[in-house]
């Protein structure tokens, strides 16, 4: 090809005020905008553009789950952290609600667990308000997120306002016994219920970001779980959901050791402010809207 050749040559652009727009278009886009598929280094994207952060188009935009990673990894974090409250008091896990389904009897540590039970179910009855917003969009995640938090202060009153301790020695002596300890129990349960459905409708490899028995069972079944040579997003983000959550766990308990339960349940309050405002920031599907069309 010669210098002369049309194929070589710039588009023909008109001088003007829209110049630099039109240069702009002209140019090809750069390798690295390229979609990338491989797993955390590459979905970290922390922030998008704040300029238009307070637009009702932004808010109702649908983030898009491939750059989910972070606060999804917070919410199995939270899941760590809100159970070690709960079964360093009582033996109960308000996330994990197999075992509390077959407690029947009647002794307190099973009243505690059908507690849980049932407010868990209550609260992820409130992700059903997501399918009218989108499930997937920043309003709903961060309204969702931040009645999590509001569940979470109220767990932390309860705790603090019920005057008794944070850890049980044997399952048959639990630490709360009074009414509002059950009260820290039903709003603690609730706050994952509803985190739970809101994990599960976002679909990722972070699942309800909440049980861990599916988790492990597809990551030992994942065909390039000894890949090593490679990122794996289905197998890398299921590692670092497990790990989220023991952190979580132990993070915690060394605050229940240090300021006891209500404190605890304080500080997880303010994460989980921190979480819903981070969704506000998540990379969003260009042009997609998550409101429901009404046929």
């Amino acid at each position: 090809m010669t210098a002369n050749d049309p194929a070589t040559q710039p588009p023909n652009l008109s001088t003007g005020p829209e110049y630099a727009e039109q240069k702009a278009e002209a140019l090809p886009q750069p390798v690295s905008s390229k979609e990338s598929h491989s797993t955390i280094v590459d979905t970290a994207q922390l922030w998008t553009s704040p300029r238009t952060v307070f637009s009702w188009r932004h808010w109702m935009t649908d983030v898009d789950p491939v750059h989910a990673t972070f606060p999804l990894a917070a919410y199995c974090f939270m899941t760590g952290f809100i159970d070690a409250v709960s079964f360093t008091a009582v033996f109960v896990w308000c996330g994990f609600q197999t075992g509390n389904s077959r407690d029947t009897s009647f002794h307190i540590a099973d009243q505690q667990a059908l507690t849980s039970v049932l407010t868990f179910i209550g609260g992820a009855s409130l992700g059903r308000i997501g399918d009218r917003m989108g499930p997937k969009t920043r309003a709903w995640l961060f309204l969702g997120t931040m009645i999590q938090a509001l569940f979470t202060m109220a767990a932390a009153i309860a705790a603090w306002k019920s005057g008794q301790g944070s850890i049980a020695e044997i399952r048959g002596n639990p630490a709360w016994t009074n009414a509002l300890t059950f009260v820290a129990i039903g709003f603690m349960s609730a706050s994952l219920g509803l985190q739970g459905i809101m994990g599960k409708r976002v679909n990722t490899q972070f699942a309800t970001t909440i049980v861990l028995t599916t988790v492990w069972c597809e990551l030992m079944a994942d065909p390039k779980l000894l890949n090593f040579r490679q990122r794996v997003i289905s197998r890398d983000h299921k590692l670092i959901a497990i790990l989220a959550l023991f952190l979580g766990g132990f993070v915690g308990r060394a605050i229940i050791d240090a300021a006891g339960a209500a404190s605890t349940l304080g500080v997880g309050t303010g994460m989980r402010v921190l979480i819903a405002v981070w969704w506000l920031f998540v990379p969003g599907k260009s042009g997609k809207t998550g409101k429901p069309t009404v046929g």
